[in-house]
């Protein structure tokens, strides 16, 4: 198979941060299955990634866990709806994603996995099997790209202080080369 190449690299995995990349964010805290709701077009542009021969991985800081603000079961049952979401296809056409990696620590608590730093990252080369080369990282915040940059993987920042306002934005530009092939 033939994946899409970005600068000049064939990239094979995208890690995506979750809230304000695939979800609507909240000041608050995303604290339930009921306020997760995919940004629009995002669920569309990860099938079209999926369709690509991309392979999708959710990297993201939850520390409303280590808050007290929601359990784990409660995050488990928003990534159940997001795999539920993608499986279904509708109008998005069928994804899947490989994997979630999360960091429920709070920001003061000193862990590697929390972005900015790069340990969630690292951990997902080391589990999924792949290098730098081949990934690109999708996030919406500064920390994002630092995670990335920490990890030696090439960054794309979405939303309203991104390169991109949206994933959907994008993954337009990111596969509109391999479409006319």
């Amino acid at each position: 198979m033939n994946f899409p190449v970005w600068k000049g690299r064939s990239i094979r995995w995208v890690l995506l941060d979750r809230d304000g990349v695939i979800n609507q964010d909240s000041p608050d805290y995303v604290r339930s299955v009921d306020q997760w709701q995919p940004i629009a077009g995002s669920l569309e542009a990860m099938a079209r990634l999926y369709r690509s021969g991309c392979q999708l991985l959710v990297v993201t800081n939850q520390s409303g866990i280590g808050r007290g603000y929601y359990p784990r079961r409660e995050l488990f049952a928003m990534h159940r709806k997001l795999a539920s979401l993608l499986a279904a296809g509708d109008s998005a056409g069928v994804a899947q994603i490989e994997g979630v990696l999360f960091c429920p620590h709070l920001p003061d608590a000193g862990c590697d996995c929390r972005k900015p730093a790069a340990g969630l990252l690292h951990q997902a080369m080391s589990c999924f099997h792949f290098s730098t080369d081949q990934a690109v990282m999708v996030g919406d915040s500064a920390r994002d790209i630092q995670a990335a940059n920490g990890a030696g993987i090439e960054a794309v920042r979405v939303g309203e202080a991104g390169d991109f306002p949206s994933l959907s934005d994008w993954v337009d530009g990111f596969l509109k080369p391999q479409q006319r092939q």
